[in-house]
């Protein structure tokens, strides 16, 4: 796992500056103590890069949890309560994954996949805009179109517009710049200058020039909301809090946990199919041990006071694109949020915001590149309906709805393709063939019966089925049904049966 230190280790650091502020505002719009999403990101880190079996996934908390969370602890009062919820979901999930249930990620079409990964490029691009002109009242990770402080994803951007800091805007197309010209050739090609991330330099930059700003031009200095902002670590017994067992006398609390457990799963799962599409060696990641090693993660995360765990695409695809190549810069950038918190949180709260915007706009760039739609364009109508319907959808609602509705569109598209191509009809003069091509069920009655309304009376029909192995009953009565009124209209019918025949109906 080590040998690809050189590569991993970049990563990790790009992953780690991207979770903090993650995790902060995760923590913030779920009503949860700060350090909470901090524990989760560090779980989700070492403990889930451990024992999960994908390469290149990062887990820890997420955004489209965060509305159930704040929810929740109202509903139970208090945060403690939620914490045994967690631990509830956790081994729901680990009975997941001893039931196989892992085998559902394999049930999402491609087109809806890489319809999620441009959404959330587009997600990116369109929350950190604000971040990077200096409007930071919307939390870090906010992926829904209406926001808690009542703005949506467009009038967030007029907002910030109108209100922009002049110094984050120069901080944050500093780093853009420093970032394309980190990706050239020129840069890749040289031995030393390659060995420093682009995103590390990015932020370094970054807290340089505001540190001039502060001393030769207040003007343009950004102060601490513009900041990232953690919590006091001066006492780290207080970091944990232990879950409120009482709370389990309320049927809430396993509600709350099952609610939990299938979202995290579902989200995770999506994730991880998605991370195995970008991965470029094209590895599979074991869907029941990922469900195992999430489940594992919550059951610790709740234990301790942290939130819920899911695999997350943002990190995940930040992780991809700074050049990870095992499970190695998951586990470290864990470890590094640990170790920042303990040893140097003031070196970490002179980060701007505007600089981390820099590296997920770019991010964000590289999941919805043009590239990407022309592919998708190309692949035909039945692939690119499904993949823009459900970045429209994610754009407008969430990550969940919109996979949901790009699911049924592609489910669509794929019941359109199997209404016309169970069965061919051909014709010469008054001899009429219908050949059933593969198996057949009640979703294509509609097609055989306008198939048989076409034979005219005296014709006849020779109906061919030999490579059908289901027939559903539905399709049998129909046949037999026109077998029965054909006498009346003078068809003679004809079922072809051989003995090589898969279905009994079409078996000599």
């Amino acid at each position: 796992m080590f040998k690809n230190l050189r590569a991993d280790l970049p990563s990790s650091i790009v992953v780690f500056f991207v979770a903090i502020p993650l995790c902060l505002g995760i923590s913030l719009a779920s009503g949860a103590p700060l350090i909470s999403g901090l524990l989760a990101g560090i779980l989700g880190g070492v403990v889930t890069g451990i024992l999960s079996g994908s390469q290149l996934s990062v887990s820890g908390p997420a955004a489209g949890l965060a509305s159930i969370v704040l929810a929740s602890i109202g509903d139970l009062g208090t945060f403690q309560a939620l914490s045994a919820a967690v631990v509830l979901a956790g081994i729901i999930q680990i009975i997941l994954g001893f039931l196989n249930a892992g085998s559902i990620g394999y049930f999402f079409p491609s087109s809806v996949i890489k319809g999620m990964l441009a959404g959330i490029g587009l997600i990116l691009i369109l929350k950190q805009i604000p971040h990077a002109l200096g409007d930071d009242k919307d939390y870090e990770g906010d992926e829904s179109f209406f926001q808690p402080d009542q703005q949506n994803t467009f009038t967030e951007i007029i907002s910030a517009v109108m209100n922009l800091a002049l110094g984050a805007v120069v901080i944050s197309g500093l780093c853009i710049v420093l970032l394309i010209l980190w990706n050239t050739d020129f840069i890749r090609k040289n031995k030393w200058l390659s060995l420093i991330p682009g995103p590390l330099l990015a932020v370094v930059a970054g807290v340089l020039l505001n540190n001039l700003f502060a001393e030769f031009s207040i003007a343009l200095s950004l102060n601490d909301k513009h900041l990232v902002d953690l919590p006091s670590t001066s006492d780290l017994g207080s970091w944990i809090t232990f879950p409120d067992w009482s709370a389990l006398n309320n049927n809430k609390v396993f509600v709350i946990a099952i609610t939990l457990s299938l979202v995290a799963s579902l989200e995770s799962l999506l994730s991880i199919e998605a991370a195995d599409k970008m991965d470029p060696y094209r590895r599979m990641t074991p869907l029941n041990r990922e469900l195992k090693a999430q489940g594992i993660t919550n059951v610790i995360s709740g234990m301790v006071g942290g939130l819920p765990v899911t695999s997350v695409i943002v990190r995940t695809s930040a992780n991809i694109a700074s050049g990870a190549q095992t499970k190695l810069s998951a586990i470290l950038h864990g470890a590094l949020i640990a170790l920042a918190l303990i040893f140097v949180p003031a070196w970490l709260e002179q980060i701007p915001l505007a600089a981390l915007a820099a590296i997920l706009l770019l991010i964000g760039w590289k999941l919805s590149s043009p590239g990407l739609w022309k592919e998708q364009w190309n692949r035909g109508l039945d692939q690119f309906i499904p993949f823009a319907v459900t970045i429209v959808v994610i754009l407008f609602t969430n990550l969940l709805l919109g996979i949901f509705i790009g699911m049924l569109t592609a489910l669509y598209f794929v019941l359109k393709t199997n209404f016309h191509s169970a069965l061919i009809q051909v014709n010469h003069g008054s001899n009429y063939l219908i050949k059933f091509t593969k198996d057949a069920s009640f979703l294509n009655k509609t097609i055989l019966v306008g198939a048989l309304e076409k034979v005219p009376e005296g014709a006849y029909l020779l109906v061919e089925g030999s490579s059908v192995q289901y027939f559903d009953n539905d399709i049998l009565e129909i046949l037999n049904d026109f077998v029965k009124s054909s006498e009346k209209k003078n068809i003679r019918v004809e079922v072809k049966k051989t003995q090589h025949a898969r279905h009994p109906y079409f078996k000599s």
